[in-house]
């Protein structure tokens, strides 16, 4: 796998270096800024910053570049509270990606899924109120979740 990344305020490096720490270091083919060459792992962890509504320029370049790989995708945005304001981002960031690309369901529609069971866990709505906040800054809390949700994504 590799981790690439565009951080403007260090926040989308903060989130690139704590899926690193949760995935084995032996299989990171690399970690660091887009460098205009798409890296030969099968797996892409790609980070962006918002910016006017979808991802920043370096990382829609390097989309529209990416061909037949499994690709993660996390950001950050300093506005915004509502989950459909940043599922829109995402659906923007999502249109500039081949159709030969994988891209995981996210865990939101993971949780909303598992309501949808018999009996569903009774902290789902927790978890998915926990998905949709908006933070202009990733604490310990984010960092973990993150991590979980890498290390749960079947890749």
């Amino acid at each position: 796998y590799s981790v690439l990344f565009s951080s403007q305020t260090g926040n989308t490096k903060i989130l690139a270096q704590a899926i690193a720490q949760a995935l084995p270091a032996a299989d990171c083919d690399y970690f660091g800024d887009y460098q205009g060459r798409v890296p030969s792992s099968p797996v892409l962890f790609v980070g962006f910053w918002t910016d006017k509504g979808t991802a920043d320029a370096a990382t829609l370049e390097l989309l529209k570049t990416v061909k037949n790989k499994k690709i993660f995708l996390f950001g950050t945005a300093g506005f915004g509270g509502s989950a459909a304001y940043f599922q829109n981002i995402l659906l923007r960031v999502q249109e500039n990606l081949d159709a030969g690309n994988q891209v995981p369901l996210s865990v939101r529609q993971r949780y909303e899924k598992m309501k949808e069971q018999p009996n569903p866990a009774p902290n789902l709505d927790m978890l998915i109120a926990n998905f949709d906040r908006a933070l202009t800054h990733p604490d310990e809390q984010d960092l973990q979740r993150l991590q979980e949700a890498v290390c749960a994504v079947q890749m």
